[in-house]
């Protein structure tokens, strides 16, 4: 695609308020690294949920719309909720872009994957697999457009929070494997209605070829590592508090939500964790997975070493 391995700018170049805040954030690593190896810790763990936080900033900001709309949104506004949150959330992208607080490559796996989460959308809604209730103007085939930027907040996620911690890899598995393994899992989504349910099987060779993979992810200083299927689960656990927000705000709902909500079912657990795998294959497909390089031990910042200038350190941005 040509984006791989370019180093996106950082948005506090182009808006002063994060300029501001990554500087008194290197003077706080500063701080925190002087005063040992408990409060450096302590400062990593901060600057994880921060970073965790930024990179949700588009899905974040969509959940705070559905339950704003849902407590405040006036029953008799002359726009309706459904197109209310379909411009809300084209403003917010286009915000975004230009504060230079997303990048276009971001952007452009945010489109590909409202394109392939609408499609899903309409043909799930056709066989009825659940309903959005609510009446609007904005929608294609009885499916309201906000419904994409949903789908698509996952991929921002992924996109953005690879940028933010510097994904690096050990043993990933080449693209000719996993995108026929995406393809795979996209395409059941649609024909376990008709034919049998591969999921168990999918589920079987996602394991396989992801088992030895791992994730290297910088937080502060050194890059931390992680098996890529932990990861993947921990983001599906994720999604799946997010759709309990979804239902529960009465977005969109189950046949057996009618009467009254209820959680969703542990159970869509996996078709999170499925879905998570077409949305990080669309995600590679911009930015290609670089291998982790070996790093002598003597080259690693020991606890007490001195911080670097904020400039010299990964920013948050």
């Amino acid at each position: 695609m040509g984006f791989a391995g370019r180093k996106a700018p950082s948005a506090a170049r182009t808006w002063p308020f994060l300029a501001g805040f990554v500087a008194a954030e290197g003077r706080l690593a500063a701080r925190a690294q002087a005063r040992g190896r408990l409060t450096a810790f302590a400062y990593e763990f901060l600057r994880f949920g921060v970073k965790q936080g930024w990179a949700c900033l588009f899905g974040g900001l969509i959940c705070a719309l559905l339950i704003g709309t849902h407590l405040f949104y006036p029953a008799d506004a002359p726009l309706t909720r459904y197109d209310f949150l379909t411009i809300a959330a084209v403003l917010i992208q286009v915000a975004l872009l230009a504060l230079g607080m997303e990048t276009w490559e971001e952007a452009k796996v945010i489109a590909i994957y409202h394109l392939v989460g609408t499609a899903m959308e309409i043909f799930k809604t056709g066989v009825g697999s659940w309903i959005y209730p609510e009446a609007s103007l904005l929608r294609v085939m009885g499916v309201p457009l906000f419904t994409g930027f949903m789908y698509a907040s996952i991929g921002s996620y992924i996109a953005r929070v690879w940028r933010l911690f510097d994904f690096r890899f050990t043993r990933h598995p080449p693209l000719a494997l996993t995108l026929p393994l995406a393809g795979a899992i996209y395409l059941n989504f649609f024909s376990h209605h008709y034919v049998a349910d591969l999921r168990a099987l999918l589920f079987i060779a996602t394991g396989v070829l992801f088992a030895g993979t791992v994730v290297h992810f910088k937080v502060w200083q050194v890059h931390r590592k992680m098996p890529l299927l932990l990861g993947f689960v921990l983001v599906s656990l994720f999604i799946w508090l997010a759709e309990n927000i979804g239902t529960a705000t009465r977005v969109w709902i189950y046949p057996n939500q009618a009467a009254g909500w209820s959680p969703v079912s542990a159970a869509k657990l996996g078709s999170w964790f499925l879905l998570m795998i077409v949305s990080y294959v669309l995600v590679t497909l911009v930015n290609r997975p670089e291998p982790m390089p070996e790093v002598a031990p003597a080259s690693r910042p020991s606890p007490g070493s001195p911080v670097p200038a904020p400039g010299a350190v990964d920013q948050l941005t």
